[in-house]
């Protein structure tokens, strides 16, 4: 296991940044201690030059061990892949001195994780630029025997629709899965009032024209309002939307477990109570799975995604936080955080225990079925912003509990030694089940 984690390329770029912090520690103890540089002015200009130094050991620690391969000619060298690796480290740093610390500051988030996040986010920031424009991989061409491409590989979901192409990382094994006879629909609601009946009055139309069976399960999470009230009249007219109170502690991760455990179709989707999913993309979910998939994770952040309203600072933590968790796993998913997904029975059967109390589950139930060896696609899906009632994602309370869950799931890909995934026996069980 310390071998394969060895070779990530991640992990190596770690290690050669801590290598180049080591150095940059010795030059300036040198130049100050042993050459003398100690006075203020002669202490600024040790503490450029063994900056500078250590950035340069650092790109050519990356150059040869990270990234190796590629060019090697002087002009190549000095003029393009040095300055911009320089730039790539400036960014990185101003990024988490002006923009990362004060706003993780203004909401109130301890120093030391405030710190931590912010070294991470700029060692991931340096790390994806370097990836995509300083080190960029030679393409073999017919015309000449090494040539570099052209074409800027943008980082993954830091806008919609940049990229044409979304992957399917992991394929179904078809005709060893059950067909999906009832399709679930979770929905957790804490004072919805303005907007339940809307959003299960269009998901139920969609469905219906679909001819898809179903069963919308409204999970009550302790509303004070009318909520409860609208849920009963929404049963009396349609059997087939039924609803529970929250046995758990408040909260929207207990309502959502509470969901999962008590949804009775052959897949389950999960969907927010505010109509910001689209019921369209519901109907892709259901066919998606019948094609044989695990999972089907919708993105707004690829081609074909579409995001309606976003709060702007919502919108920059979303994209900082989907990085460092693509980064962190090695995913091309970029939207791990959105809660709307869908998972076959046995996938929820498969991650259980669940152990996130609130907005975290979105991470801890995608990240738990890809690191146990479910399959998934990944499609393009439409939000729009709620238009009644208010959000109930507070970012002030959920930074640390979002890492708790990262940093978790991250231990139990890399230490648990395959414990969690699905074994031989259980894969050839389930090729008895025809579709």
């Amino acid at each position: 296991m310390l071998k394969k984690l060895f070779r990530q390329k991640v992990f190596k770029f770690l290690v050669g940044g801590g290598v180049a912090a080591v150095i940059n520690l010795l030059l300036i103890f040198g130049l100050i201690e042993w050459l003398g540089f100690n006075t203020p002015t002669l202490r600024n200009v040790a503490n450029v030059i063994s900056i500078e130094l250590s950035l340069l050991a650092s790109f050519f620690i990356y150059r040869i061990w990270v990234w190796p391969g590629g060019v090697w000619r002087i002009k190549e060298v000095l003029w393009r892949q040095i300055p911009l690796y320089h730039v790539s480290a400036g960014a990185a740093v101003i990024t988490r001195i002006f923009i990362v610390f004060p706003f993780l500051d203004k909401l109130g988030v301890n120093y030391a994780i405030n710190t931590l996040v912010g070294v991470l986010l700029s060692a991931f920031i340096n790390y994806l630029i370097s990836d995509r424009l300083v080190f960029k991989t030679p393409v073999q061409s017919d015309q000449t025997p090494t040539q570099f491409t052209t074409k800027i590989y943008y980082p993954e979901g830091l806008a919609p629709g940049l990229e044409n192409k979304y992957s399917h990382p992991k394929h179904p094994q078809t005709g060893n899965l059950t067909e999906i006879k009832v399709f679930s629909i979770v929905i957790p609601a804490h004072n919805e009032e303005g907007c339940i009946v809307p959003t299960i009055e269009s998901i139920s139309k969609i469905l219906e024209q679909e001819k898809i069976a179903y069963e919308i399960l409204v999970v009550n999470d302790n509303s004070r309002d009318r909520t409860e009230e609208l849920l009963q009249q929404l049963n009396s007219e349609n059997s087939q939307v039924r609803y529970i109170n929250n046995y758990y502690p408040n909260g929207f991760g207990f309502a959502v477990r509470c969901g999962l455990e008590n949804f009775q179709g052959d897949a389950v989707a999960i969907v927010m109570a505010d109509s910001s999913d689209a019921p369209e993309n519901i109907v892709d979910y259901y066919y998606k799975l019948q094609e044989g998939y695990d999972c089907v994770f919708g993105s707004r952040f690829i081609k074909g995604g579409k995001v309606i309203d976003y709060p702007t600072h919502k919108l920059l933590v979303n994209r900082f936080a989907n990085l460092f968790i693509q980064i962190l796993f090695g995913l091309k998913f970029n939207d791990t955080t959105n809660a709307f997904k869908a998972y076959r029975r046995e996938v929820i059967d498969g991650i259980s225990p669940l152990l996130s109390h609130h907005f975290n589950l979105t991470v801890e139930i995608p990240l738990k079925a890809i690191i146990r060896g479910y399959s998934y696609t990944i499609m393009p899906i439409t939000w729009q912003n709620r238009a009644t009632g208010v959000s109930k994602l507070k970012l002030k309370e959920m930074g640390s509990r979002y890492l708790f869950i990262v940093l978790y799931a991250w231990l139990e890909k890399y230490l648990s030694r395959g414990d969690y995934r699905r074994n031989q026996a259980q894969l050839v069980n389930r090729k008895h089940k025809v579709i």
